[in-house]
């Protein structure tokens, strides 16, 4: 019987998102990034899987991580694309293109937010979206993709 590969997750947090705890706490709460990859972390091990977080507030490294997911051995990606979520063609066809499934969370409720926050270009190329569930839209997203890439 051949054994089952490791999943591995790349998690991907975009522009701003280094500055959660700090940055308008009403709307993204207190809680900092780093704390935010410690629960991921422990998630990841209760999952038996492993995530690496990355950080960018640059839209072509991000691009570049992306489009590199599959090479990199990467079973799927769970991403917060921040305000690149509404302004990427460029994030939204390197997820399209990576050949890796991708799961989008977002902090807070894009939807019941500033009107042009409710359209994701990247939601399209995605098999899952997770919002409004603070640092929860993490997990919830993780364990979506986890799911979705052991039914696979």
């Amino acid at each position: 019987m051949k054994a089952k590969k490791q999943i591995r997750a790349l998690v991907i947090h975009g522009p701003n998102l280094n500055l959660l705890g700090k940055r308008e706490p009403r709307v993204y709460g207190k809680t900092s990034l780093q704390r935010i990859n410690q629960l991921i972390q422990a998630e990841a091990k209760s999952l038996n899987i492993q995530a690496d977080m990355v950080q960018s507030n640059h839209e072509g490294e991000l691009v570049d991580l992306i489009g590199g997911a599959k090479v990199n051995h990467y079973s799927g990606i769970l991403i917060n694309p921040a305000a690149y979520t509404h302004t990427s063609v460029a994030l939204r066809d390197a997820l399209a293109a990576c050949g890796v499934p991708a799961v989008e969370v977002h902090i807070s409720n894009i939807y019941g937010r500033e009107e042009f926050r409710h359209q994701s270009l990247t939601a399209a190329v995605c098999v899952g979206q997770v919002s409004g569930f603070g640092e929860q839209s993490y997990l919830l997203g993780l364990h979506g993709l986890v799911k979705i890439l052991r039914n696979k």
